[in-house]
């Protein structure tokens, strides 16, 4: 919009007013006239009229004729008699008058209708005008009969000039002026509705920015700040959509479509687009705009009117559109924006493409997550920035370990800040002047990331480390192989140029088979600590759905959240698919066979690390196997595991009476290592009833019962040392 907000609103609405204050005069002097020659007819009548309607007996005219002598800051009646001008002549001596007309091509009646409805908003005495016009105290708006009565000479041009208050007439359709029927009648006719003013088309004439009142729920308005520092994000795609902006016309429709998981950093990019034009920026949340859903389009509406009248950029993240129930809003959405005008951000996860021929004209941007060398400069302009030294190794690790943008990078660096700084003030003999330390930012960094993973998956607590899992040599060796594959990738795949061959993936795909207890679980636990990477659990049993489809949808969503959440994630009890994999008997078994590859399609994609847990390796056919980089085999323990199990198993503090025979407990009791930490377990609270040290009574006690949730039984004989 080429109007500058310090326009003098005043100035421009001066002369519009002081035409409609003429147009009121003849009006009024027309009514009195009228007025005075049925006085004598009509006082009977009168009398008996309800009060609210009899609003002409009750306004002398005196007092109108005062009202029309007021002089204030704008005055109501500044009549001109002398240079009378039409609407479009004196709009194009106002520029706010003058853009508006240009833009939507309106004629000097459909200015003069704006000035009309536009009048009660800034003087209510207005009101009291419009109502003795209409002999009813209760109508302070002007009808589309008192509106035409005003502005066309002659019965023909009143017929004729209805056409502009259809609903596809301009003031109509873009929502400038509503026509709201008489709330006292049942079906009113056209002539007895009323025009009401936009807000947003008051707030614009009146040179006013920021929200409208209908927008606030689930809008933010960032204003245009020169003294603000820039943020730290990717200049190159700055200037790309800058120097697309700059070859559109002006008041151009202009929409980007921004891709990818990094929602800080795409947000980042749109303030320092509107920061480097100048122009203010709206942020809207879609889920506020669908809650109630069927208000949706009228909110789209009035949003974009904003976006168009304030001269402002859009910013608007669309995944909460692209669900099957809310396919019809989605297409009424993109059908909304080819209308639109302005510079309008979409942003979203999922590449622009399956709706793209509803929305033309669409520029896709890409927030692909920077590569590990960008990411080590954003590291260090971040780490520099605030005044803090990490060594090269650390820098080295955040930068290869992390996926984050560079919005996130500076955010996690002023939380490690924060949180140093939170600590020494818990130690008051620490300095307040502390830098983080390396644990100081990975905490930042997964408080940072911020992802809707805890939603379909549970965070593992992973504290177990090499020292803690008893495992056959091979099966270690392939635990620290996985954890070298993924520390190394970046080596191996950018460096080495292995990224340029045809492999499916960069990401690790392993399988966990073996009994319940045997430390998969574990396993992934400890991978989880030596990548200081966040485990999530996802329950197999829990995504898989009866109804065809729904189990892609699921594992969509997670995979989805992942990748922003930068985690490994541990896909329990995977029988839930691989037990359906067979023969194809039935549409069912054709189905769970696609659900399988579907995961592992899905798996192939992730950048991270995906491991499944089986107890039945048997049902994996060669196809499936051959698209895993590890398959890790978790035996049931033998009696020398049972031992380092065992020995492993008790915490330091924990009180050990002199009898316990390890040796023996490995030799007796044939379980698997999660049903010895079960039993360690209740064996020591049975001790610390009686604050006592753990003896063999309190173990066989313990093992009893773990039997017992076994459905077995173990007697004193089988438990007597020998």
């Amino acid at each position: 919009m080429p109007v500058k907000i310090g326009d003098s609103w005043l100035n421009s609405l001066l002369p519009m007013l002081q035409r409609l204050d003429r147009l009121l005069e003849q009006a009024i002097a027309t009514a009195e006239t009228i007025a005075s020659s049925n006085t004598a007819t009509n006082t009977a009548a009168n009398t008996a009229t309800n009060t609210a309607a009899n609003f002409y007996q009750e306004l002398p005219i005196e007092q109108v004729e005062q009202w029309l002598q007021h002089e204030s800051e704008i005055p109501l009646l500044a009549i001109d008699q002398e240079q009378p001008e039409a609407a479009l002549q004196i709009a194009q001596q106002c520029p706010r008058w003058h853009w508006l007309q240009q833009q939507l091509g309106l004629t000097g009646f459909e200015l003069d209708v704006i000035v009309l409805a536009l009048a009660p908003e800034l003087d209510r005495r207005y009101e009291q005008i419009y109502a003795y016009l209409q002999n009813d105290g209760r109508y302070r708006r002007p009808c589309v009969d008192l509106t035409l009565n005003l502005l066309c000479a002659s019965a023909t041009l009143k017929l004729e000039h209805r056409r502009y208050f259809a609903a596809n007439a301009p003031l109509v359709r873009s929502g400038i002026v509503r026509v709201l029927p008489d709330p006292y009648q049942v079906e009113p006719s056209l002539l007895s509705h009323f025009l009401k003013l936009d807000d947003q088309i008051v707030q614009f004439l009146l040179g006013q920015t920021g929200l409208d009142s209908r927008l606030g729920s689930f809008c933010k308005w960032i204003e245009p700040n020169p003294a603000k520092a820039m943020p730290l994000v990717r200049t190159t795609i700055i200037e790309s959509c800058l120097r697309q902006i700059a070859a559109r016309q002006t008041n151009q429709y202009l929409c980007f479509y921004f891709e990818g998981t990094q929602e800080p950093e795409k947000q980042q990019a749109a303030i320092a687009i509107a920061q480097n034009l100048k122009q203010p920026l709206i942020l809207a949340h879609i889920a506020g705009m669908l809650e109630p859903r069927d208000r949706f389009e009228s909110r789209l509406s009035i949003l974009l009117q904003a976006v168009w009248l304030q001269d402002a950029l859009l910013y608007i993240e669309i995944d909460g559109l692209q669900s099957p129930d809310l396919e019809f809003s989605y297409h009424r959405f993109l059908a909304a924006l080819t209308e639109a005008k302005g510079i309008v951000i979409l942003s979203g996860t999922k590449p622009w493409g399956s709706l793209q021929e509803t929305a033309k004209g669409v520029l896709p941007v890409s927030f692909a997550c920077p590569e590990p060398l960008e990411r080590r400069v954003y590291w260090q302009a971040a780490l520099t920035a605030v005044g803090v030294n990490l060594n090269d190794a650390d820098v080295q690790l955040l930068s290869n370990r992390f996926q984050l943008g560079p919005t996130q990078i500076a955010d996690a660096v002023t939380t490690a800040c924060h949180q140093a700084k939170w600590n020494a003030a818990l130690n008051p003999d620490s300095s307040m002047h502390v830098q983080p330390t390396l644990q100081d930012v990975l905490t930042a960094v997964h408080s940072q990331l911020h992802h809707h993973l805890s939603a379909l998956a549970q965070k593992v607590g992973a504290r177990a480390n090499w020292t803690d899992i008893v495992l056959p040599i091979d099966a270690l060796s392939q635990l620290r192989e996985i954890c070298n594959q993924f520390k190394y990738r970046y080596r191996v795949y950018r460096d080495w140029g292995f990224d340029q061959k045809s492999f499916a993936g960069q990401g690790i795909n392993v399988l966990f088979s073996g009994p319940p207890g045997t430390g998969k679980t574990m396993a992934a636990g400890v991978i989880a600590n030596e990548l200081q990477l966040e485990l999530y659990r996802i329950d197999l049993s829990q995504v898989v759905s009866k109804y065809i489809g729904e189990t892609e949808k699921n594992l969509d969503r997670i995979f989805r959240a992942a990748e922003a959440a930068n985690a490994i994630l541990l896909f329990d009890e995977a029988d839930a698919l691989f037990g359906k994999r067979s023969e194809i008997r039935d549409a069912h078994d054709r189905f769970a066979n696609i659900e399988v590859s579907y995961l592992l399609q899905k798996m192939e994609a992730y950048e991270g690390i995906a491991i499944l847990t089986t107890n039945l390796r048997q049902n994996l056919d060669e196809a499936f196997t051959r698209r895993l980089s590890f398959i890790v085999h978790f035996p049931a323990p033998d009696e020398s595991s049972r031992r380092c199990i065992w020995q492993t198993v008790w915490a330091a503090q924990v009180p050990l009476a002199p009898e316990v025979d390890l040796d023996f407990l490995a030799r007796q009791l044939k379980l698997n290592g999660g049903n010895i930490k079960n039993i360690a377990l209740a064996a020591a609270f049975l001790a610390a009833e009686t604050n006592s040290a753990v003896t063999m009574h309190h173990l066989f006690h313990a093992a009893r019962r773990e039997y017992q949730k076994m459905g077995k039984s173990l007697s004193e004989t089988e438990w007597k040392m020998t």
